[in-house]
């Protein structure tokens, strides 16, 4: 794969990131993989994700049980046209919940995207997770697999 070929997917990954606003995030749990539905935001450079919880969640907890973790973020709309047009973007990382200065700078980023979750982000059991991206696996046309390893 060319360098151009390298952007190319990288643009459509940071496009579907920005233009979409939820995904479903995979944890390990401790019988099976325990999937839920997340809020995100990504860094300028796509190489970090950022979602909120609060402490009690089966996620939150999964987390700091295992840090690896998937997310699966999708353009469909429920229609048949899904399977020829969506594209769907599996982003593979390590999460770790962030404190002290680095989550206030986490914080803003957050809220730039999802500023109607002020309210639940800073109330005092909810948590900012960042996931620090290893690869993206992009699949469109329902079969044509792309992967990016992010550097």
């Amino acid at each position: 794969m060319t360098m151009l070929d390298n952007e190319k997917i990288f643009e459509q990954i940071r496009f579907l990131l920005q233009a979409q606003n939820c995904g479903v995030l995979a944890t390990h749990g401790s019988e099976y993989p325990y999937a839920t539905l997340v809020g995100y935001a990504t860094s300028d450079d796509c190489k970090e994700l950022i979602f909120a919880t609060t402490r009690d969640t089966r996620k939150y907890k999964n987390i700091k049980k295992t840090s690896k973790v998937s997310m699966l973020i999708d353009s469909r709309l429920n229609q048949v046209n899904d399977f020829r047009d969506a594209k769907a973007l599996t982003v593979l990382g390590r999460a770790q919940e962030l404190d002290g200065a680095l989550e206030n700078d986490y914080l803003t980023l957050y809220l730039n995207k999802h500023p109607y979750l002020k309210e639940f982000v800073t109330s005092p059991n909810c948590s900012l997770i960042r996931v620090t991206i290893a690869k993206y696996i992009l699949v469109d046309h329902f079969q044509n697999v792309l992967e990016y390893t992010v550097k």
